[in-house]
Order: C-alpha cells, then sequence, then structure tokens
C-alpha cells in the first residue's frame, strides 16, 4: 500500500506524520502565549470594568463559551477542509478577538468587552484542538503520547505568558492602552503568527492523508479493516476500530469533569490571592506554575497511557483533583508555596484527564467521523469551562473560595464511577504485516 508515497513504518506509522508533528509543535509553541492572557488577567480585567467580584468570573465564562462555538466551527472546517484551513483558521479569529479585547479596555467598553473575549476564546478552543491533528496518523498504540507532543509544546509559550504579564503591561502603557490589556497584546501576535506557521506548513494535511490511508487499507484484501491493521484507523488490539458511542462517552464525561473543576479553582484563585493582599506577579507566578503543570508532564502521561492504560490514567486524574481543592481550600491565601503546589496539583489531574480522555475518544472513532465528533467532544469541554468560571466567582462570592475549592476536589471523585474498571493492560499495535498483509 502505498499513500503520498508513505508506507507505514516499523512503528505502524506513516513518515508523513513525523513532519506533522514537527508543524504542529511549532504552532503551538508561538500560540501557546496567546492561551494563558484570559486566565492570567481576563478576571482582574472584568473586575476592574466591572466593578464586581462576583461578576469576575464573566470573561472567563465568555471566553471558554466562544471555546465552544470555536469547538463546533473548527471540527466542522476540519471535516469540510482539513485540519490546515480549520486550525488556521481558528487562530486568525482568535487573533480578531485578541484586537477587539484590548480596544474595548481602552474605550473601557464593557459592550465591546463582551464578545471580544468570545471571539477570543475561539483562538483557545483552536490551541486544544491541535492535539486531535496530532493523532490523526499516529499508530494506536502511540496515540497517547503524539497527542502529549502536541500538548507540552504548548508549554513555552503558556507558561511564558503569564511571567510576562507585568513587562507586557508596561509596553502596553508605553503604547496608551491599559496595563492589563498587555497579555492581549501578546495574545494577538501570537496567534496571528501561529495561524500563518499552519496555513503554509502543515502539508500534507493530517486529517485528509489519514482517510486516505483507511480507505486504502480497507481495499487490500487481508489488510486494514480485515486484519485490524497497524494504520491509523486501527485499534492496535487487533480489530477495527470501534465506532460504538460508549467508549466517546466515557472519555468525554472524563475531559468535561476534569475541565470544569480546573477552571473553577484556576479562575478564582488571582482574585482570591489579590484580595489578600498578593501582587498581580504574584499571581502570575502561581499560573505560571500551574499552566506548566496542565502541559509540562504531557510526555510522562502519554506514556502511561499507552503503557498502563488510558482508562487507569483516567482514574488516576480524580484523586489528584481531589488533593488540590483540598490543599487550595486550607492553604493560607498569603501563601504562594502552598497556592502553587495546589495549583500544580491541578493542572497534572486535568492533564491526566485531557490525555486519557482524548485517547479514549480517538480510539473509538474512525477517520471519516473523527474532526466533527471531536469538535462536539471539545464544545462540552468548553461549555463546561464556562459554567465552571461562572459559577465559581458566584460561589466565592457566597460562600468564600475555602468552600468552592474543596467541593470542586469532590466533584472531581465522579471520574471514577464513569470510567468504571479499568483492564489490566492498555490495547498493543498489532504488528507491522506489510503492504496487503
Amino acid at each position: 500500500m502505498s499513500t503520498h508515497g508513505g508506507q507505514p513504518a516499523a512503528t505502524g506509522e506513516v513518515p508523513e506524520q513525523r513532519r506533522v508533528l514537527a508543524v504542529l509543535v511549532l504552532a503551538q509553541t508561538i500560540g501557546g502565549a496567546g492561551l494563558t492572557a484570559g486566565i492570567t488577567v481576563g478576571a482582574l480585567l472584568a473586575e476592574e470594568m466591572l466593578g464586581s467580584t462576583g461578576l469576575a468570573g464573566v470573561p472567563s465564562a465568555l471566553f471558554t463559551a466562544g471555546a465552544a462555538l470555536g469547538a463546533l466551527g473548527i471540527g466542522r472546517i476540519c471535516t469540510l477542509r482539513g485540519r490546515r484551513a480549520g486550525l488556521a483558521l481558528g487562530y486568525a479569529v482568535g487573533t480578531v478577538g485578541s484586537i477587539g479585547v484590548v480596544a474595548a479596555a481602552t474605550a473601557g467598553s464593557v459592550v465591546l468587552l463582551l464578545p471580544a473575549l468570545l471571539v477570543y476564546g475561539m483562538g483557545t478552543a483552536t490551541g486544544l484542538m491541535a492535539r486531535y491533528a496530532g493523532a490523526d496518523l499516529a499508530a494506536p498504540a502511540r496515540r497517547g503520547r503524539a497527542v502529549s507532543t502536541v500538548l507540552v509544546a504548548t508549554t513555552l509559550g503558556a507558561v511564558t505568558g503569564p511571567v510576562l504579564v507585568t513587562p507586557t503591561g508596561e509596553i502596553a502603557q508605553a503604547l496608551g492602552v491599559p496595563r492589563l490589556t498587555g497579555p492581549f497584546l501578546l495574545a494577538t501576535v501570537a496567534f496571528a503568527a501561529a495561524s500563518i506557521a499552519l496555513a503554509c506548513l502543515l502539508r500534507p494535511d493530517p486529517l485528509r492523508l489519514a482517510r486516505s490511508l483507511a480507505v486504502a487499507l480497507r481495499a487490500v484484501p487481508g489488510d486494514g479493516a480485515k486484519s485490524g491493521g497497524e494504520g491509523p484507523a486501527g485499534t492496535g488490539d487487533g480489530t477495527a476500530a470501534p465506532t460504538g458511542g460508549r467508549d466517546v462517552a466515557v472519555g468525554t464525561t472524563v475531559m468535561v469533569l476534569t475541565q470544569a473543576v480546573m477552571i473553577a479553582v484556576m479562575t478564582m484563585t488571582p482574585v482570591h490571592m489579590l484580595a489578600h493582599g498578593r501582587s498581580a506577579q504574584a499571581a502570575g507566578l502561581v499560573i505560571s506554575l500551574h499552566v506548566a503543570a496542565m502541559f509540562l508532564p504531557s510526555p510522562l502521561t502519554g506514556m502511561l497511557v499507552d503503557r498502563v492504560g488510558r482508562r487507569w490514567v483516567a482514574r488516576a486524574s480524580g484523586p489528584l483533583l481531589l488533593a488540590a481543592g483540598g490543599l487550595a481550600a486550607l492553604a493560607p491565601a498569603d501563601s504562594v508555596p502552598l497556592i502553587s503546589a495546589a495549583l500544580v496539583l491541578l493542572g497534572l489531574g486535568w492533564n491526566f484527564g485531557l490525555i486519557s480522555g482524548t485517547a479514549i475518544v480517538t480510539d473509538a472513532l474512525p477517520p471519516e467521523r473523527r474532526a466533527t465528533t471531536q469538535g462536539v467532544v471539545d464544545v462540552g469541554l468548553a461549555v463546561a469551562g464556562a459554567a465552571g468560571s461562572l459559577v465559581s466567582g458566584l460561589a466565592v462570592a457566597r460562600y468564600g473560595f475555602t468552600s468552592m475549592a474543596l467541593v470542586c476536589g469532590l466533584a472531581a471523585l465522579l471520574v471514577l464511577p464513569v470510567v468504571g474498571r479499568p483492564p489490566h493492560r492498555a490495547p498493543r499495535a498489532a504488528a507491522p504485516t506489510g503492504p496487503g498483509g
């Protein structure tokens, strides 16, 4: 079998996978700097413009709602035109949203700020949707590591973004715009550069190539669907890729639960710290460590997902998030080390849930159904994040940060009954049989 000149290598992957991952790593390294602007100063900007702590969760709710719309649109465009078009357009729209936030803050217009945050959220959806592109051509036994490679590439920009709150604020002030818009200026440049990189370099398109390979595998007697194959359409356990909805539901629920808990605690942590006399720079440092924990452990998580099993890693996300919520609730508000530790655990629990859930969902979908369903899955992810951020602001205003964090940690344990008892071993890819089986 030969498609676009590529034959599955000894790993069960086509050679184009290496180029695809390299381009995605480049784009995510650049674009990651824009993903944390809303996280770092969104709540602070809202509190300043709206004059209410209870409404401080509104920006996060808006840009995660925007991420829901973005995920749906990106998934649809990827289905029709491929990953390159969908991801490049998503980052371009995020660029427009970032410019809108800066303009709204400069004009002091809440009416403009709210839709601008919604549009900005579409850029953040693109950053997460890129992980699916990394898995399109991956062999089943390497899907966790492929997803983790794309996610860890986001670390440099995403961790640098919050640390640059003060320098970008000074740049913003020098340009005559509010200091808190500095991270959104950075997002404008980062999203635009990532969009250009994807549009120019993501060739061949991984989703289109995966579809071609799946069709070719089915057309060759004794290969692909008949033998279980080692290509991207297989499950790696000697059977054809499953299409049942149960695995999609399990993987989606894991991601939704971990997303809602993570967003709720993360959104209100900077507000909690500033309310107790800590500086914006200290809050930025805590968020930087949190974001590092969200992405930096990805290679280890991906290896665990592939070798230990998707469901074992998914189950582990619950206790990790419980520990994070408990520590955040009990830590003194002025203790940067303890709050940092809580946010690191929070990021790690999210990382476990996202990578394991992504692998479970991708295993269950053949290439022709993949992008649209993944877009719908990420809509659920974004809606959960929007709900978590909005409710967290209201909960903190009424009950306090301690109660909110503790309840969120306990809610994370719901992943245990959702996942159930996993098998002892993860699926392994069948040995390559070469063209024609």
